[in-house]
């Protein structure tokens, strides 16, 4: 579904530049068009729902991209392509004026075929995102226009520019006021997606060193009017609906008192909505809060535990977690007592990890009793503290960019490890998924779930999703053990 411009609008003549010396001009004859694709990347299994009819409940609406559309005029002719649900055929489509893409680092090379493919037919390219904004230089080179930052102060001036024939390089847009953003177009993306998503909040004031939040969004804690909020829960379609905040609930008692009256205006609002979301350990320390979550809609957090020792956690920045002599197990039973799951998040790749980490990792995860695990590999992202540490050690190991950008999404291992080479990693990942995605364990936790009465379909779902997903990764692992043979970076180098 696309915006409905005015009718019958005549537009002047505009130039813009066009990789670099290149002077194209267009007449506005037309309704102004824009399309906002958000790219795939092949290698992330998560997205591939033809390959595995799970990823269905775990694949959620570009939040960013129906958010730059909320900020265009009503006279633009907004298209929305997300590519994980498949590639059009752009040539089918009608031409635009304009592209807007989206990226992550692991996204950057399909932006990038993108952005040459509409260049070459004349069409100016926008570029914006986490990776436009840490890596803003090598986007540059590769598309018309970037933008920095958070989009609300400069998207209009963007179009407006485009309009008069002096498009800019670069626009830095920095951190925005959240009192008065406008909604985003959730109405724009055809049927297809089981979930969703909102944003209520900005920024997260840990500053992990793996994080690139804080360099994006960072430290401070911006909330959004609650009544906006609420509002914008009505125009979500999906009943099921992922809050992409960072951290939801903040870690200051004035963030808490924040997110409870959140939660109270969502349950007297009656959306009915089954909402995840992401949250600090601090969640299970407010009866409250939990019960106010429940009430509004919360099924489901994702909580990052990061490592199964204080060691690894103060390696990574995360003391957060080791507050208050916190016992993580009845932490997490806490939170299930309410009928809310609970996914763990966890890092393989630190310089204590060691041979048996993998198992180390899921008998942890096994012992909090989380729902379902996420066992990732420690990835230097453009813009941590992490990146700048590991670069400075000469430790990126896949450093051929833009080529090798596909390969950071956290499931690859793209450094090099202090006690773990290559192919010992991806096999202490798999066997982290192994002994935890077992049909046994599985069977122990669903069962658990259905003695408590706490969603024991939904638990039986995502632990099938990954599961399988964890055999495709093992799938993809294979070749990428294979390329980096190749290329002399597998076996058993290290540090």
């Amino acid at each position: 579904m696309a915006v409905h411009p005015a009718q019958g609008s005549s537009r002047a003549p505009a130039d813009f530049p066009m990789g670099g010396n290149h002077v194209f001009s267009y007449e506005y004859e037309h309704a102004m068009r824009l399309h906002l694709i958000n790219p795939s990347n092949p290698l992330v299994s998560l997205v591939r729902v033809k390959e595995n009819r799970w990823n269905r409940y775990r694949v959620w609406k570009p939040l960013g991209l129906m958010a730059v559309a909320g900020l265009t005029p009503p006279e633009w002719e907004i298209s929305i392509v997300d590519e994980n649900l498949g590639v059009p055929d752009y040539a089918a489509m009608p031409r635009p004026d304009l592209i807007g893409i989206t990226a992550f680092a692991s996204q950057a090379n399909r932006a990038y075929e993108v952005a040459a493919h509409f260049q070459h037919l004349g069409v100016p390219v926008v570029m914006g995102g986490i990776h436009a904004t840490t890596c803003a230089d090598e986007v540059m080179e590769r598309v018309d226009a970037v933008v920095t930052g958070e989009a609300e102060a400069v998207w209009p001036q963007v179009l407006d520019d485009l309009r008069h024939g002096s498009l800019k390089r670069r626009y830095d847009g920095g951190r925005a006021e959240l009192d008065d953003v406008p909604p985003a177009r959730h109405d724009l993306l055809p049927t297809g997606y089981f979930f969703g998503a909102i944003q209520t909040t900005r920024g997260c004031p840990l500053n992990c060193s793996f994080c690139s939040v804080t360099a994006v969004n960072g430290a401070l804690y911006r909330q959004r009017p609650i009544t906006d909020v609420v509002r914008e829960f009505r125009l979500v379609r999906e009943k099921g609906v992922l809050v992409v905040d960072d951290n939801l609930i903040g870690t200051r008692p004035e963030h808490i008192a924040r997110a409870k009256d959140l939660f109270r205006a969502m349950a007297e609002a009656n959306l009915r909505k089954e909402w995840i979301a992401q949250v600090t350990i601090n969640f299970a320390d407010d009866e409250e809060l939990m019960s106010l979550a429940a009430g509004a809609g919360c099924r489901g957090v994702f909580i990052g535990f990061e490592s199964p020792t204080a060691e690894g956690l103060g390696e990574l920045g995360k003391k957060f977690n080791l507050l208050g002599d916190r016992d993580l197990r009845a932490s997490v039973r806490r939170i299930q007592h309410h009928k809310i799951l609970v996914v763990g998040s966890f890092v393989i790749g630190l310089n204590i990890d060691e041979p048996g980490i993998g198992r180390r990792v899921a008998k942890t995860a096994g012992r909090y009793g989380v729902n379902n695990l996420n066992a990732l590999f420690l990835t230097p992202l453009p813009g941590t503290r992490l990146w700048d540490q590991m670069k400075a050690e000469n430790r990126i190991l896949l450093d051929r960019f833009p080529k090798d950008w596909k390969h950071y999404t956290l499931g690859f291992p793209v450094a090099r490890y202090k006690h773990l080479s290559v192919d010992d990693s991806i096999d202490e990942v798999d066997r982290c998924n192994r002994d935890f995605y077992s049909m046994p364990r599985i069977a122990r936790r669903v069962g658990r779930d259905l003695w408590d009465r706490r969603q024991p379909l939904r638990s039986l779902v995502s632990n099938l999703a990954y599961r399988s997903n964890a055999r495709l990764s093992r799938m993809a692992h294979a070749d990428f053990k294979r390329e980096q043979s190749n290329r002399g970076n597998g076996g058993t180098s290290k540090t």
